[in-house]
């Protein structure tokens, strides 16, 4: 019932409008992005299908957006979702453990950043689960860390960052 698949241009307007019937902001731009980046290298993206039809999806940064895991670099799972009509399933699973195994080919470590707002809490329960542990440098903000005392927009780019041994 469950095939992966790495992403292909057939792809990105069913997903996108699999996304867009859900409300969430994430437009055929995005995927395209996405694909350009796969083909230099720069990403990996699994593409999950449920009896054919469209599931979910995640990637793999090959180049951390996060600093301190920058040398030597460690894959970066990011961008991961999976289609709330389909959860409860193991499709998530399976994308994680085929993100993890393809990360393992190149670092003894996998890492992710995981939003801090409620609609992260299910993520962040699995990532636990599954041996993930925060990196323990803050949280960070657009991609810069937080300061004492600083104010930052709570929203889907406020994270944290966790870390799994995956050799």
């Amino acid at each position: 019932m469950l095939t992966l698949n790495l992403l292909a241009a057939a792809d990105l307007p069913v997903i996108a409008a699999a996304f867009a019937a859900l409300g969430w902001d994430k437009p055929l731009t995005q995927y395209e992005t996405y694909l350009a980046e796969q083909e230099g290298g720069l990403r990996t993206v699994l593409v999950a299908r449920w009896a054919g039809e469209f599931a979910g999806y995640v990637t793999l940064l090959w180049q951390p957006s996060h600093p301190a895991l920058a040398v030597p670099p460690v894959p970066e799972i990011a961008d991961f979702n999976v289609l709330p009509q389909f959860r409860r399933r193991g499709i998530g699973s399976a994308l994680l453990d085929e993100a993890e195994r393809r990360a393992a080919e190149v670092s003894p470590l996998v890492a992710l950043g995981v939003g801090l707002t409620a609609d992260y809490g299910a993520a962040l329960r699995l990532y636990v689960r599954r041996g993930y542990l925060p990196v323990g440098s803050g949280l960070f903000s657009y991609g810069q860390p937080g300061r004492y005392g600083q104010q930052v927009r709570v929203d889907d780019d406020l994270l944290i960052f966790f870390t799994k041994d995956i050799k």
